[in-house]
């Protein structure tokens, strides 16, 4: 099989990442709960693998590196945590439902949000539709490093600026980015979510939120945290405050395993070579007929290695299940975004995704080409 949905999980895993799954697993000792070797090397370990995180991330305060089960869990944190009734956040054209979701819920508490149009390739454009959602309301801009569904890159950088300038917390969404995009807590970000299990090459079930000094979302869940265990209180001090019960000790390792993988083979190689092979396979759609694509040739400045098109006259599900029987697997349809379908038109048929990773051939290329060509006849 050619697997080329690595926009939905990585796939295979390093050899590395599965060995310290294993290993953790074999071990069974609960980090930070006890004081006999097998509980002290676990919570040792643990505390690597957040180091680990927070020099990947250019952070000096690794208590600051929270583990979530997941980036949806990190930005349901982040805005359940951050936001009170009668705030305004400006998000997006693109978000995932990860974000949409959690603020469609929120609306009942009195958050409101407006969705500010993204424009490819026009980062002064997309930054000034973020400057004119602003109220005197808002208390946050919330926006994807880069498009799950088109690839499209957001200024997130500038977006940041723009909200310090106004007074406001700078919240982003990194699923599609961490791991392939340079990405450093010393660029000024309050709050940045990460998947474990995309661009970091860990186990699924595991992600980050990165905090920094301007922000401290409130605890969604209480509990054991192995510290203060005196108090019928949730523990102010970082990590415990939003680590409430036993640690995804396989997941944290395999994380760390993931992150010691992508520094070993340097993410800013990794983004150069997956962007070869996806504008390879751009330029090769473009010459077929019947395909079309939404958005501009992919470039380094404003787009990461992810590429959905449509063939006309077909649904999204239909392309995919005829690519699956040449032993071909992407994703088709409305990808969990049906934000970013709707601004590019496609949220009737929905659109076939094409994602690389460091393990995925050259030849894929040519073979999605020759089946794509073959369906569109």
């Amino acid at each position: 099989m050619l697997y080329a949905d690595n926009a939905a999980t990585t796939r295979p895993k390093p050899p590395q990442v599965v060995q310290a799954v294993q290993r953790a697993v074999q071990s069974g000792a609960n980090p930070g709960r006890s004081g006999y070797p097998a509980s002290m090397e676990a919570a040792r370990q643990v505390y690597e693998a957040r180091r680990t995180a927070a020099d990947f991330f250019g952070m000096s305060d690794e208590s600051r590196v929270i583990f979530t089960p997941g980036c949806t869990y990190s930005l349901n944190l982040a805005l359940k945590g951050t936001l009170q009734p009668g705030d305004h956040v400006v998000v997006s054209s693109l978000e995932h439902n990860a974000v949409m979701r959690p603020l469609t819920a929120l609306q009942k508490s009195g958050v409101s949000f407006t969705r500010a149009a993204v424009f490819p390739g026009d980062d002064d454009r997309t930054v000034d539709a973020f400057r004119k959602s602003i109220n005197g309301r808002t208390r946050l801009i919330a926006a994807m490093h880069a498009s799950n569904v088109w690839g499209i890159r957001l200024p997130i950088e500038r977006l940041c600026a723009l909200a310090h300038a106004y007074g406001l917390l700078f919240l982003t969404d990194a699923a599609q980015s961490a791991g392939v995009l340079p990405l450093s807590m010393k660029d000024g970000y309050d709050m940045v979510c990460v998947p474990g299990h995309k661009g970091l090459y860990g186990p699924m079930g595991i992600g980050l939120l990165l905090l920094s000094g301007s922000a401290l979302p409130r605890a969604l869940t209480e509990g054991g945290t192995g510290s203060g265990s005196h108090s019928l209180e949730q523990p102010e001090e970082l990590p415990d405050r939003y680590e409430s019960g036993t640690a995804n000790y396989s997941g944290i390792l395999g994380l760390k395993a993931g992150i010691d993988f992508v520094n070993a083979r340097k993410p800013e190689k990794i983004f150069a070579s997956e962007m070869n092979w996806i504008r390879q396979l751009y330029q090769g759609l473009k010459t077929i007929p019947g395909v079309r694509l939404l958005t501009p040739p992919p470039t380094q400045a404003y787009a990461v290695p992810v590429l959905s098109f449509v063939v006309e006259g077909m649904e999204s599900e239909e392309t995919a299940a005829r690519l699956q029987q040449r032993g071909i697997a992407v994703r088709a349809g409305l990808h969990c975004a049906p934000c970013a379908h709707e601004a590019m038109g496609t949220l009737q048929t929905g659109a076939v995704r094409v994602a690389p990773s460091v393990f995925t051939p050259q030849r894929g290329v040519s073979q999605i080409l020759e089946e794509v060509r073959r369906i569109s006849r």
